[in-house]
């Protein structure tokens, strides 16, 4: 199936301002002709994200790409999401490649000698297979995660992806999320008490001494390199 268009007027409707809880049901009507899906690694900004779009009522899609490296606290998370919202759908994308198979190819621990490369095959490529079946997509990026953020539009076009990317926590802190999640009873990874601000695969995600779940830092994220992001959302990617 071809993208379908978003027209300038249905951009034209949010603004910066517009608060986050119309945002989010201005998206589920507005594009309800288009393919919109939610993606989610189920850090903590998705898991809130899932948990706001799952308020509005209406069924919707949330993809995750399992690199098969998740931590078994991750999937034990994604089975608590699947049970709390039994009107979203939660699917797997990830990467085909099993673990042997990667090192049968590239060798050992491919993640340490060419980090790049392991987050290409086990998160981006997927990543582009995702995307050209999806119209607009929904993320839980937030401006002050990185610089390479800064200027995150809550709503914009993604040229990479030739998709419309709604961002409807860009001007959140964490500290506002971890309330949301507290206040509302959200599940979330067991990680982030644990002295982990993000969460990714296993051999890659280090704690933080000192972290609290109100904190947001990657130093935890490929802390042996100067590796801060994955590729997913451009420069070296999350």
């Amino acid at each position: 199936m071809q993208k379908q268009s978003v027209t300038t007027a249905q951009r034209d409707a949010i603004t910066e301002d517009t608060p986050t809880d119309e945002l989010i049901a201005w998206t589920l009507e507005r594009f309800s002709e288009q393919r919109l899906a939610l993606t989610s690694s189920f850090g903590m900004e998705g898991c809130a994200l899932v948990d706001m779009y799952a308020r509005v009522g209406k069924p919707f899609t949330v993809i995750y790409l399992d690199t098969m490296f998740f931590f078994k606290e991750t999937y034990e998370l994604r089975d608590r999401m699947a049970e709390r919202y039994p009107h979203v759908e939660f699917v797997n994308r990830g990467t085909t490649v099993t673990p042997e198979e990667q090192i049968a190819k590239y060798g050992p621990e491919l993640w340490k000698n060419d980090a790049d490369t392991c987050c290409r095959i086990r998160k981006v490529d997927p990543m582009y297979d995702v995307m050209a079946e999806v119209d607009v997509w929904i993320t839980g990026l937030r401006r002050s995660q990185s610089v390479t953020r800064a200027n995150l539009r809550v709503i914009d076009w993604d040229w990479r992806y030739q998709v419309l990317k709604v961002s409807p926590l860009a001007k959140w802190e964490r500290p506002q999320i971890w309330e949301y999640i507290k206040a509302n009873d959200v599940p979330y990874n067991a990680l982030h008490e644990r002295g982990y601000p993000t969460v990714g695969c296993t051999h890659c995600t280090k704690a933080v001494p000192g972290s609290s779940p109100d904190d947001y830092s990657r130093s935890g994220r490929w802390s042996d390199s100067e590796k801060t992001e994955c590729g997913l959302h451009g420069g070296e990617g999350i």
